[in-house]
């Protein structure tokens, strides 16, 4: 089981992936703004995103710190590589 970042063509993605199965848990864009982020949920949590950020670590953290993996793995003791994956050619 794999837990990343990787590069999107507007951003950033978390992404659990386990064996064939991949899942976005979130994401991170760069606006003129700042950085937007958002953190995925199952219901209605206006919480879990945030806009203007001032770094794009800061935008990674908030979406960390909401530990959206445990939305589908039971043991969460996995840990985000802290390295961003380049985008994956299909």
């Amino acid at each position: 089981m794999e837990l990343y970042w990787q590069a999107s063509r507007v951003g950033i993605r978390l992404i659990l992936k386990d064996d064939d199965q991949i899942v976005e848990l979130g994401a991170v864009r760069e606006t003129p703004r700042g950085f937007d982020a958002f953190a995925k949920t199952f219901g209605y949590e206006p919480g879990r995103a945030d806009k203007g950020m001032t770094s794009l670590d800061e935008a990674r953290s908030f979406v960390e710190s909401f530990t959206p993996w445990d939305l589908y793995v039971a043991d969460s003791h996995l840990e985000v590589e802290s390295k961003i994956r380049p985008i994956e050619n299909s």
